[in-house]
């Protein structure tokens, strides 16, 4: 395994964590997926304005917005079924780059069609900060930037290419940051020009050891 890059405390890089064979593979189990949890549209609270980018998840639980607010909940909010369990390459991506005893709930699907980005925000909608936000990368390499705590805060950017990996953990953990732009044809990995953006989280709190007693 390549050795971690700190691009800002807590905010780990790992360059070509997954070979081409290894994207290649979560890339055709991702299609399965998202033929039982298709993309769709999130939009913003109150307004209903739509997202550019397009969206779907895996896992016991999924993220959704509409005009109501942010949520997590079991369900495809358009199909109203289930979220599909994470493939087993995301769960092993977990175990070997989180450092945490906590497994993960939910893992967002984001499509990032090109001339799509996504402002600078944080992730805060789940109940557990104690465990980290782990990040994979397939397809097009996208310009990443993060910060602190504060939109105030200074950001430093890198790129994310296909197969990279980012963990947001410890004081990066609530760290703004986002996606500038999509630099397209920059892989052959997908059969269109684009980005998939993986981040698998923790939703609720939990002990550090989820083995039932005997």
């Amino acid at each position: 395994m390549t050795a971690a890059v700190e691009i800002v405390p807590g905010c780990l890089y790992w360059p070509g964590w997954l070979d081409r064979p290894a994207q290649e593979a979560l890339a055709e189990e991702l299609r399965q997926v998202l033929a039982g949890a298709p993309l769709f549209t999130p939009r913003m609270p109150r307004t209903g304005k739509p997202f550019s980018v397009r969206m779907s998840n895996c896992g016991p639980l999924g993220w959704v917005s509409d005009e109501t607010g942010y949520r997590y909940q079991p369900t495809h909010p358009e199909t109203g079924k289930p979220w599909p369990p994470m493939p087993d390459m995301l769960l092993k991506a977990w175990d070997a780059l989180a450092g945490s005893p906590l497994q993960p709930e939910a893992c967002l699907i984001n499509w990032y069609a090109p001339g799509t980005r996504m402002g600078l925000h944080q992730d805060r909608d789940e109940e557990e900060f104690a465990a980290p936000v782990l990040s994979l990368s397939l397809g097009d390499t996208a310009l990443f930037r993060v910060g602190g705590t504060s939109r105030k805060d200074p950001t430093r950017s890198i790129r994310l290419a296909s197969g990279d990996a980012l963990l947001l953990s410890g004081p990066a953990r609530l760290a703004f940051h986002g996606i500038d732009r999509i630099l397209p044809d920059t892989s052959t990995l997908l059969k269109q020009s684009g980005r998939i953006n993986l981040t698998l989280r923790r939703v609720h709190p939990g002990a550090t050891s989820e083995i039932p007693p005997c």
